[in-house]
């Protein structure tokens, strides 16, 4: 951890965003909600430090066929999409070429939904406080996606919390949610993994450890 990557790896951050004050007032009757894959060791030390549930809500990256780290868009559970239109169009990306990235992600988001879960059905979301952890925001894409999903949903009170964020992302998130908390927003911003020492992908057997930890206080 140095002042260039100021945090260690995602559960540094996780343990670090725990202590925000916004959050520990949000903590009673509150579901934390992590975007898998990299956002569920940072929500998983957030929900073990404000003892609340925690769950996952499944959002895929719909990645440009050339690039696929670009974000042209995004798909959450529920079947939301969202679109970078402009992006799409200056890429020249054909109805086709966009179709099959839609139906891969779809694919995956449906693998993993089932992975996670193991047939274990979704917390109760509408009428609670919902504390929606990610590693990061660049593109704000796949948050955008969740949020709009979780007010499909019937959700009200929704905090987005995130240890990095572009600020102009941040910006426009803000806007959309009753709370944000990013307390590092650098400028230049460039990439989520450049203010980590430690950004090696998180695994799925990871996703499922957390998840299984966390089911005795979903439970209750």
């Amino acid at each position: 951890m140095t002042a260039d990557r100021p945090y260690r790896d995602r559960r540094t951050a996780g343990r670090i965003l725990a202590k925000d004050k916004a959050l520990v007032r949000l903590s009673e009757n509150a579901l934390v909600l992590a975007l898998p894959r990299g956002g569920v060791p940072v929500a998983d030390e957030v929900a073990t430090a404000l003892d609340t549930p925690m769950d996952v809500f499944l959002v895929r990256k719909l990645g440009l066929p050339s690039k696929p780290e670009l974000a042209m868009g995004a798909i959450a559970s529920g079947g939301v999409l969202l679109f970078d239109e402009e992006l799409i169009e200056s890429a020249g990306i054909s109805p086709a070429e966009l179709d099959e990235v839609v139906s891969r992600e779809t694919a995956e988001l449906q693998r993993r939904e089932a992975l996670y879960r193991s047939g274990r059905a979704p917390l109760q979301l509408a009428g609670r406080p919902i504390i929606l952890v990610d590693d990061g925001i660049a593109t704000g894409l796949s948050m955008r996606a969740a949020i709009t999903a979780l007010r499909r949903l019937g959700c009200l009170d929704l905090t987005v919390a995130v240890p990095v964020g572009a600020r102009s992302t941040c910006t426009e998130i803000a806007w959309q949610v009753e709370t944000l908390v990013c307390p590092l927003q650098p400028e230049p911003f460039h990439a989520v993994g450049l203010w980590y020492d430690n950004f090696m992908t998180t695994k799925d057997s990871e996703v499922r450890e957390c998840l299984a930890r966390h089911q005795h206080r979903s439970a209750a």
